[in-house]
């Protein structure tokens, strides 16, 4: 390390910008304190830092590189330690014949590049990068996994104060003082989740490491996780948490923490599965703010929007919602009670599990190991004189008939489905046994629906699209009009976390029964044939709702074509 800043100092006398007697006191202060050249030489009054390293770049041929669009791999970045990675200001980029590259903004930091080489025990290529572009790359890739990897190294508190009670109460106060690391190692896991918005938390133990990945806004995200001998502990933690017994480890258990901190209600589902390396833990968090949406935030576009509300405001009939887990059924399903929900309305639902508590609405969670079933409840419901029912889902033929039953006696019954698009809710019916007649004339309407991403309201930008976008959206080569067609991404800052997203949309596919939809299913024409007359009839395909939600700037072709990939060659 010596010899290269002397290098560097050799150099900096040969081109003159700074007097003898300072370039030895930077070399003396260096020798002393261990801190970054760069740094010495801007506190002696030095203030052509920039204009130094250029030249310093260009004299030891140093290669630039631009990392502010680059995917690192996981195992890279574990390469370097966060807080290591944040002090010196450094990010490993590839590794490749044993040559680690490194990203840095700051040529001239020998002894941080030392003691990198020294840590890692390999030989390190450096690049230089640009300041921001590197602030970008340290908060992107360890951001939250700082915050966790710190907490076990420094036994520090969260950085946000957290209550959980579990379906067991509170843990003993003499059991949380004797393993307060791994509890505040916990809970550091679960509040990082929080604050990036994750709707799950993913504790997966692997052959050699232990994996903790979060899933934000759909799309799943790992961070580098604690080290593997800790795995028995964390998963302890939170099956007593949860409630679970901790001595099974041989069967699946399911439990729930609830999370009272950071200005939030939260419950977390949690679920445990027997693996090869250990029980795997699944944590869904349920926000109770994020399912009181209304309507118009769900989402729909205009038109949809109005004819949407008419159906929820039906005397009778069946109102089907389909699509597949993570689509946003439940939350669409709680929009429309709420909104119907009056004083002189009565309304029943039969869910599993309860996921939020609606006042002025009777709420019924299912046991089936008590044998209350969808079936048992939708039945007994009906003894109540509702006038709204909903069914968090309909699994079998016995839950079908007796929601077609009640769909034809004069109630409203709201429910899901299991399938790829609108069309297919009515063959899944007709499959589970229900006649073919019954289904067109208690179906008045069928919505799928999915998720797509937000762009970024905050790094939103306007591009010209590519070709592929606009052959995506319907222009051939050539076409004038495509000069015209504008869209909008999301450039990454600190407040989407550098992904250009944040949050997420609704896109739907509402196919109403018309008489001559009604008289194909009575046929049991295949689920192809009523989409295409339903298209005849003006529904909008999922992707062409999600078209028009990327020209409004609301989100990207690419997250649209990620969404309903595969869908339409159906």
């Amino acid at each position: 390390m010596v010899n290269k800043s002397r290098l560097i100092a050799e150099y900096i006398r040969s081109i003159g910008v700074l007097e003898e007697s300072k370039i030895k006191s930077v070399l003396q202060s260096q020798a002393e304190t261990g801190n970054h050249l760069s740094d010495i030489l801007v506190e002696m009054g030095f203030s052509k830092i920039e204009q130094l390293r250029d030249l310093i770049t260009q004299e030891f041929s140093l290669t630039r590189a631009p990392i502010f669009d680059m995917e690192i791999p996981l195992d890279v970045l574990q390469k370097i330690k966060p807080a290591v990675a944040y002090r010196h200001r450094m990010i490993p980029l590839k590794y490749a014949n044993e040559i680690l590259t490194v990203g840095t903004d700051d040529p001239i930091n020998f002894l941080a590049q030392d003691n990198i080489e020294n840590i890692i025990g390999c030989k390190i290529n450096f690049v230089l990068t640009p300041d921001s572009n590197l602030s970008i790359a340290l908060e992107k890739h360890y951001g939250g996994s700082r915050n966790i990897l710190d907490a076990v190294a420094q036994k520090k508190d969260a950085e946000v104060e957290v209550s959980f009670k579990g379906a067991a109460g509170e843990v003993a106060k003499e059991e949380e003082k004797e393993e307060a690391p791994i509890i505040k190692l916990v809970t550091q896991i679960i509040s990082e989740a929080v604050k990036n918005r994750a709707s799950d938390i993913h504790v997966e133990p692997l052959e050699d490491k232990f994996r903790i990945r979060y899933r934000i806004d759909g799309v799943l995200h790992e961070v580098p996780g604690p080290p593997k001998q800790l795995q028995p502990s964390i998963i302890s933690r939170l099956k007593i948490m949860a409630g679970m017994n901790i001595a099974e480890k041989r069967l699946p258990q399911d439990g729930r923490i609830r999370i009272q901190g950071m200005g939030k209600d939260l419950d977390l589902r949690v679920s445990t599965l027997p693996a090869l390396y250990g029980e795997s833990v699944v944590m869904r968090i349920l926000d109770k703010a994020s399912f009181m949406l209304g309507l118009k935030e769900l989402g729909f576009l205009h038109e949809d929007a109005d004819t949407f509300e008419r159906l929820i405001h039906l005397p009778y009939g069946m109102l089907l919602i389909t699509g597949p887990t993570g689509s946003g059924k439940t939350t669409t399903l709680y929009a429309s009670l709420s909104y119907i929900n009056k004083p002189n309305k009565k309304l029943i639902t039969v869910e599993d599990p309860v996921e939020y508590q609606i006042s002025g609405i009777n709420q019924v969670h299912v046991r089936p190991s008590i044998g209350l079933t969808f079936a048992l409840g939708l039945r007994t419901m009906l003894r109540q004189a509702p006038d709204v029912i909903m069914v968090g889902e309909i699994r079998d033929f016995e839950t079908a008939s007796i929601a077609v039953q009640a769909a034809l006696t004069g109630h409203l019954l709201f429910s899901t489905l299991h399938t790829n698009d609108a069309a297919g809710a009515f063959t899944r019916l007709m499959d589970m046994g229900v006649k073919s007649y019954l289904v067109s004339s208690t179906v008045q309407a069928v919505m799928a629906q999915r998720l797509v991403r937000k762009i970024c309201e905050n790094c939103k930008e306007e591009y010209k699209p590519t070709l592929e976008e606009l052959y995506v959206l319907g222009y051939k080569p050539g076409d004038p009009k495509a000069a015209e067609v504008k869209l909008w991404k999301g450039r990454g800052c600190k407040n989407c976390n550098y992904a250009g997203f944040k949050g997420r949309i609704g896109v739907f596919e509402l196919l109403m029964n018309t008489d001559e939809i009604k008289e194909m299913i009575v046929k049991r024409l295949p689920s192809p044939e009523i989409r295409e007359a339903a298209r005849r009839n003006g529904m909008k395909l999922l992707r062409e709702d999600g078209l028009s939600k990327a020209l409004e700037g609301i989100t990207t072709i690419s997250e649209v074509v990620r969404i309903t990939h595969g869908y339409e060659e159906q």
